[in-house]
């Protein structure tokens, strides 16, 4: 493989890069109209216009993407998350044409991006499951005598998909309709799929997932877990690995269930499976993302393994060199998604322009950053800036280290969640590790965060009006 193509555009793209040419590797860029002046562009070694700014006209285009590979003897494409990384389809264009799609096979992303069949798939192999039903509903009463049989409070989910979309948390009888009819509304317009399912809705749980390798030579591995606990709307925000609340014997069990839901799919790749815990430590299956995680720079970071140079190796059908049980794991590290959110007003998209953008550097810290100081936030994408990591000896010392690095990094222009982060990793909730989903809803006060901010204000206003008039002194003396 001596050349591949990013189908992504951000962090990840450079992210992907950066091993590409530390392997020798040829890459290239290709970006929308918005994003020509884009930092991922820059690094490329060629990179190429393949649309207008709105996704489904560049980002999303596969049949293009595959022009523009063949028409550069391209050998492999790279999808990062999102955009086109769990699409089937897309994986299967690149099998008819040729071209190593690096990450899973086509029928691979089929299974696992499909709850209904990954659950199918997976039930032979004695896996935890959360109670509920593996088939698509549709009739109301139908869904409600499921629900009476498991008990509420129940989760309505749509069987495509991921992100929190087309999925409802249901308490009562009386709500399952209204609540039935958003979640097949919201699926169908996302996903192009109505089918919605139902299970238990498990109270207080913990996102625990487990990073896995699998080589085409029957090889496969865990890498440990990640803790995702801190999420808006489904969604993560704080990541970190090892999770607080994993014991070693259920980290190898967690593990090896892990291992048994790639083996169920036939799996060639990095990928995640995810799992939810209940507040007794008992752990059930989620799903499995078919692709690169946003949060895997943790699990680089305390295992010392390149993630997407074993993705390249892997899809180049080489052998993975390492073993079981030569992984180790190398202190705690935490990630703090930095999006441009107002994380004061309900996390909504922040648009603007980065008139300052300053990033803390220094030992145990990583930046994976997508933009230059300057640059505008296009509002037809996911509005992450960059992933702030921090990796040190104990979880309490890479959270100190968390904050310090948050409080040296400087954004004017927009709102991010960096004041969120920061929040965060001064909890209590947190710091102690007795924290689950609900974090936010639980714990979380904007008007808190607005207090802390304007008393930071104050105080540096303080600091330079003293410095300002000891100057001032100093001044006078001189001239006197």
């Amino acid at each position: 493989m001596k050349k591949i193509l990013i189908a992504n555009r951000g962090e990840i793209a450079i992210r992907v890069m950066k091993t590409a040419r530390k392997m020798g590797i040829k890459t290239v860029a290709v970006y929308s109209d918005i994003d020509r002046n884009a930092p991922h562009v820059r690094f490329a070694d060629e990179c190429v216009c393949i649309g207008e700014a709105p996704s489904n006209k560049s980002y999303l285009d596969g049949h293009k993407i595959i022009e523009i590979a063949k028409k550069l003897n391209v050998n492999g494409i790279h999808p990062g998350y999102g955009f086109l990384s769990e699409n089937a389809d897309f994986a299967e264009l690149c099998e008819k044409h040729n071209i190593t799609f690096i990450g899973p096979k086509s029928h691979t992303i089929k299974i696992m991006g499909d709850k209904l069949a990954a659950k199918k798939a997976v039930k032979s192999y004695n896996i935890p499951m959360v109670p509920g039903v593996d088939s698509a509903l549709s009739d109301v009463n139908e869904a409600i005598a499921i629900a009476k049989k498991i008990g509420f409070p129940i989760l309505i989910k749509a069987a495509a998909g991921g992100g929190g979309k087309g999925m409802r948390v249901v308490e009562y009888e009386k709500d399952i309709k209204k609540q039935m009819e958003r979640a097949i509304s919201e699926a169908t317009s996302s996903f192009g799929n109505g089918a919605v399912f139902i299970e238990k809705y498990i109270n207080s749980p913990r996102h625990i997932e487990i990073q896995i390798l699998a080589d085409s030579h029957g090889k496969i591995l865990h890498l440990y877990e990640r803790e995702c606990s801190i999420q808006r709307r489904h969604q993560k925000v704080v990541e970190e690995a090892p999770s607080s609340i994993l014991t070693p014997e259920l980290r190898q069990k967690m593990g090896e269930a892990a291992i048994k839901v790639a083996k169920s799919c036939n799996y060639i790749g990095a990928g995640t499976v995810e799992f939810l815990t209940d507040c007794q430590l008992n752990f059930y299956f989620l799903e499995m993302n078919t692709r690169l995680q946003v949060e895997h720079p943790v699990t680089e970071a305390i295992t010392g393994i390149d993630l997407v140079e074993q993705q390249i190796n892997i899809a180049r059908g080489e052998a993975i060199a390492i073993n079981q049980e030569d992984l180790k794991i190398n202190g705690h590290a935490i990630e703090l998604r930095v999006y441009a959110e107002d994380p004061m007003n309900d996390f909504f998209p922040s648009i603007g322009i980065l008139s300052t953008y300053k990033m803390p550097f220094g030992k145990g810290i990583r930046i994976d950053n997508g933009f230059d100081e300057g640059m505008s936030i296009p509002i037809y994408y996911d509005p992450m800036l960059s992933k702030l990591i921090t990796h040190a000896k104990t979880r309490g010392k890479a959270i100190n280290l968390m904050i310090e690095a948050i409080n040296n990094y400087k954004v004017v222009g927009v709102k991010t969640t960096l004041p969120f982060g920061k929040f965060v990793c001064q909890h209590e909730a947190f710091r102690t590790g007795k924290f689950d989903t609900h974090f936010i809803k639980n714990y979380y006060r904007p008007k808190k965060i607005h207090e802390e901010t304007n008393e930071e204000a104050k105080l540096a206003a303080l600091a330079g009006l003293k410095i300002y008039l000891e100057d001032q002194k100093t001044l006078k003396i001189a001239n006197s």
